[in-house]
């Protein structure tokens, strides 16, 4: 599909040295940007998916300090890596992360194209082109959500947009027309940057923007309002997930195999898969929301005996953990901050709403 507005063509040159020369005065310092390497790009990148960067980070330097390097990570063992994963949730990419590096290893050099990388499984278009920019600096545009937003409002793009991957695939030719062929790296940096501190979802704070004099979206005056997205229906569902406590341990779901996206990581049961009888409130109820659903998981403080638990495990992969090794259990993010809600010295067990 054509550029929209062959001025922003025009103009390239000109937005791109007032972009870079913005984001050499604002940028973040972020670890991934002290010291730039494939692997780190690719291990930031990965962990940046669905995930904030101020969460992101802590994880990032705990991760490269224990496995500096592809060839260190290919040698990890699977289980190691999704407990020090555990928290930042989506644990399919930590498996692609570690399928990845063992691919890579093997090779004498990494791959340098963005079309190569994209061949790696868990690697997009975006994640991509955000590797080969800033590792090898091939003149590739990422475009993500932030991306979108700044060039939706620069375009002054007012048509609905179905969904994230199409806003993508509307805006890519565009922004492959403005990155900077010299340094696409920064430039691209510079785009997320932008998008994600000053061209904001809520309140865009045009005054400060390097880009307001050719953007269309402020002359206009709707910069908040795009880009726009067709409404999407949204649903809740809820959750009910059973606490079962016995001798200072904790009753906990480890997903086998056979799970498509938890393997080797542990969880809450829910009270469905156990076939218990609830009886009064749950002691503690909590919200999030995945996509376009929204999930209120109670969770219910339930007896059990002994006779009960073994006719559990018989169809559930359940395990008992030590109250006290919860941050070893490897357990999903969500989870590990409900229990220690939990057992905290003011949370609801400790209250007296315990068996």
């Amino acid at each position: 599909m054509p550029v929209r507005k062959p001025a922003l063509r025009s103009v390239a040159p000109v937005i791109r040295r007032a972009l870079l020369a913005w984001f050499a005065a604002h940028r973040r310092p972020m670890p991934w940007r002290e010291e730039v390497s494939a692997y780190r790009t690719v291990v930031s990148e990965l962990m940046c998916q669905q995930t904030q960067i101020a969460t992101a980070i802590p994880y990032f330097e705990r991760w490269v300090a224990r496995w500096p390097d592809f060839k260190s990570l290919a040698k990890a063992d699977e289980a190691a890596v999704l407990k020090l994963w555990a928290g930042l949730g989506y644990y399919s990419r930590a498996r692609n992360l570690l399928t990845l590096a063992k691919q890579v290893a093997a090779l004498k050099v990494p791959p340098r194209t963005a079309a190569e990388w994209q061949k790696f499984k868990g690697v997009g278009p975006y994640t991509a082109a955000a590797i080969a920019s800033i590792a090898f600096a091939e003149p590739v545009a990422v475009v993500d959500g932030n991306v979108v937003r700044v060039l939706s409002r620069l375009d002054g793009y007012r048509e609905k947009l179905k969904d994230a991957s199409a806003a993508a695939k509307q805006f890519t030719e565009l922004a492959d027309a403005l990155v900077d062929p010299k340094q696409p790296g920064d430039f691209n940096q510079a785009m997320m940057e932008l998008g994600a501190t000053v061209c904001r979802k809520a309140a865009p704070e045009c005054g400060k923007c390097p880009l307001a004099k050719w953007c269309d979206a402020r002359q206009q005056g709707d910069a908040a309002d795009l880009p726009s997205f067709v409404s999407k229906v949204r649903k809740t569902a809820v959750v009910q997930r059973a606490l079962v406590v016995r001798a200072g341990k904790l009753l906990l779901r480890r997903y086998g195999a056979r799970s498509r996206r938890l393997v080797g990581m542990a969880e809450i049961p829910e009270v469905a898969t156990l076939g218990v009888e609830l009886a009064g409130e749950p002691a503690l109820i909590r919200r999030r929301t995945i996509g376009t659903i929204t999930y209120e998981e109670r969770l219910h403080v339930v007896s059990a005996a002994a006779s009960e638990v073994r006719r559990w495990t018989r169809d559930v992969e359940l395990e008992w953990v030590a109250t006290e090794s919860l941050e070893q259990a490897a357990l999903t993010g969500p989870h590990l901050r409900w229990l220690r809600e939990w057992l905290s010295p003011s949370g609801p067990k400790a209250r007296g709403r315990q068996p």
